[in-house]
């Protein structure tokens, strides 16, 4: 298929679709435009079967997005680190942070095969670098399976969070919650890791 196609029915896959949204929302783009107030950082994967606004049926607004490859948080990340700076901050105001894996997922899959598998053949250059956190995740966890460390990475990720200065920042000044979600690839799904990290002025820390 031709790339000038491909580009082409975007573009007026996005007209028709703006037209619409704005006959059924009479003014609502004009009052986008004036700034944002939505109260969820999404913290996903790149992969393509898993937009946070379709999935969740929301509208332009209504969700911050960061993602990458695997669902990572990095402490040392300047990317993801500003994200949550920015998102936590008076501009944005998020009171929710989501972490959200999914199953199937091809980070995952290279990790655990580059640790039980001595055949495989691990990525190198900046994605070999990138999923190296992952790697030690899969051999601190021996026993665990390829979908139990799906699920386990969504909890580093959110104990990475929970102790940055920008989310202990926020936690002294207002209530926010960190959570950790897995989006079912077979059913369309999501479902809460019940992980849940919480503070605020009258709110400890606590894992649920």
């Amino acid at each position: 298929m031709p790339q000038d196609y491909i580009l082409a029915r975007l573009l007026n896959k996005n007209h028709e679709w703006a037209e619409e949204f704005e006959r059924e929302n009479p003014g609502f783009f004009e009052e986008s435009a004036k700034g944002q107030n939505p109260k969820i950082l999404w913290i996903g994967c790149s992969d393509s079967r898993v937009p946070e606004s379709v999935v969740t049926a929301s509208r332009p607004g209504d969700i911050f997005v960061q993602r990458n490859i695997a669902n990572q948080f990095h402490p040392h990340d300047d990317n993801a680190l500003s994200v949550l700076t920015y998102a936590l901050s008076k501009s944005v105001g998020v009171t929710h942070v989501i972490v959200v894996g999914h199953t199937k997922c091809g980070g995952v899959d290279a990790c655990y095969r580059a640790v039980h598998d001595p055949c495989s053949t691990y990525p190198g250059g900046a994605l070999g670098r990138w999923l190296a956190p992952l790697v030690d995740v899969v051999r601190e966890h021996p026993c665990l399976s390829q979908a139990e460390i799906e699920e386990e990475n969504v909890r580093v990720q959110v104990a990475n969070i929970a102790e940055t200065e920008a989310m202990k920042e926020a936690w002294a000044e207002r209530r926010v919650q960190v959570h950790g979600w897995m989006y079912d690839l077979s059913n369309g799904q999501l479902r809460d890791l019940d992980v849940c990290r919480e503070g605020g002025p009258e709110a400890k820390v606590v894992e649920a």
